[in-house]
């Protein structure tokens, strides 16, 4: 790491001339940007002539301006912190953790400081998106999908997501390692990183609903933290859970708890937990090869006829068809 520390806390040529005087140095020639709105919009081409992955260090000491991109965007930050505009949204990025932006989410940096050492992890690779990570995501996980199309707030995928990863020593150990094949190069490093980013993403996404969940019940509303407690419950016991159990152990009336879940979700209580028995069931369509009929005892219905219905219902597919897919 000592090797890494020097080459990344010393000051490059622009650097020297931001931290002397504090104005914006271009780090980028023309022709690797459109300029709009008084918004960069930075391009594929530049970045990645000759490499599906462009690895940097953010230059410190002056504000970086108001840019989009046409690719998936991870900052990383090394050591210290870093305060960015968002989508229009304030956000403080501190050590250990990781922001993931999405193509076409607009963000500026404000200046950064002598300890701040931003890396920047682009990718080329279109299919690479959040709209894919949360595809995984939210094939076994109700809760996933109400954060991200919360009915609530009625928003859009969110465009960027923070992961509070500074404490997760797995997740730093493989991002430390993609930094250090990058930046001392060794042979064979495009290969090792392009290996752990797989590992890396599967690591962000089975993590992404604690923290989205710590993220919403500290900034949104009363109701929609009720929501959160109602429906992790679901997910933990969609096989047995019913409303008078769901009730009790959050201790409300049952009428009340009813007609609250209509009212933030649109959805019954019963919907909602058909929705889950239906996520875990696809899951195990596609990623087993266990028998239906069995698949459907496990995920908790009595009624074959109605799972069948059901799943067609949601999925446009039979199980059979799901299957014959693959």
């Amino acid at each position: 790491m000592e090797a890494l520390n020097k080459k990344l806390f010393r000051l490059n040529s622009k650097e020297k001339i931001q931290q002397n005087t504090g104005t914006f140095v271009p780090d980028l020639p023309n022709g690797s940007f459109l300029k709009e709105n008084g918004s960069m919009e930075l391009l594929n081409n530049y970045f990645f002539k000759n490499k599906d992955i462009y690895i940097s260090k953010h230059n410190r000491f002056a504000d970086y301006p108001y840019h989009t991109h046409q690719f998936l965007e991870l900052n990383y930050m090394y050591s210290g912190s870093s305060e960015q505009i968002i989508d229009g949204n304030n956000e403080t990025l501190h050590e250990g953790e990781l922001l993931l932006l999405d193509s076409g989410c607009h963000h500026s940096i404000k200046a950064t400081g002598q300890n701040d050492i931003l890396i920047n992890i682009l990718f080329r690779d279109q299919q690479i998106s959040l709209e894919w990570l949360t595809s995984i995501k939210k094939k076994n996980s109700l809760l996933f999908d109400f954060l991200l199309h919360s009915s609530v707030s009625e928003q859009s995928l969110k465009k960027y997501i923070i992961f509070k990863s500074a404490q997760i020593p797995h997740i730093q150990q493989i991002l430390n390692q993609i930094i250090t094949e990058y930046f001392l190069e060794e042979e064979f490093s495009s290969r090792i990183i392009t290996l752990y980013l797989p590992i890396l993403f599967t690591e962000l996404v089975r993590k992404c609903d604690t923290y989205l969940a710590d993220d919403l019940t500290k900034t949104q509303s009363a109701n929609t933290s009720t929501m959160l407690e109602v429906i992790k419950l679901i997910e933990s016991n969609y096989r047995t859970i019913t409303l008078t159990n769901a009730a009790d152990t959050l201790g409300y009336n049952k009428n009340y708890l009813s007609n609250f879940i209509k009212k933030n979700t649109n959805f019954t209580f019963t919907e909602l937990v058909n929705k889950q028995k239906m996520l875990a069931a696809n899951l195990l369509i596609e990623t087993t090869s266990t028998p239906i009929e069995l698949i459907i005892e496990k995920v908790g219905f009595s009624n074959k006829t109605y799972f069948y219905s059901l799943y067609k219902k949601t999925f446009n597919l039979l199980p059979s068809e799901v299957r014959n897919k693959k």
